[in-house]
């Protein structure tokens, strides 16, 4: 199975990220690197301050921002609940999303680290 198949069957719109691409596969592949950077970068602890969440909400917006523009649909959709969750103050609803959508994120991110280094 190629990587971007292995993608798809995590519910990634390969077809959508590349139309945002003109089709570029190798400028997509790349861009797959620099997602895993973000989610990295922006890791959120699933024991965040519920007193002050803009740090959260900033992580969560990048997060969000990024899978969207790849069409990693499942973490885009959940990140952009996550976010108004955050943002109407239900953080406790916003960490049990986050907890319930960690193995999807760890199984994308598996997925890239294993076919792009």
């Amino acid at each position: 199975m190629s990587f971007f198949d292995e993608l798809r069957t995590l519910g990634v719109d390969i077809d959508g990220g590349l139309k945002r691409l003109n089709g570029n596969e190798k400028l997509y592949t790349r861009l797959f690197g620099t997602f895993v950077k973000t989610i990295k970068a922006n890791a959120i602890d699933m024991d965040f301050d519920a007193a002050d969440l803009t740090p959260v909400i900033e992580k969560a917006h990048a997060i969000k921002g990024t899978a969207g523009n790849m069409s990693i649909t499942p973490l885009y959709e959940s990140y952009n609940e996550i976010l108004t969750l955050l943002r109407t103050g239900k953080p406790e609803e916003a960490r049990q999303l986050l907890q319930d959508v960690q193995q999807v994120q760890e199984d994308i991110m598996s997925c890239i680290e294993k076919n792009i280094g």
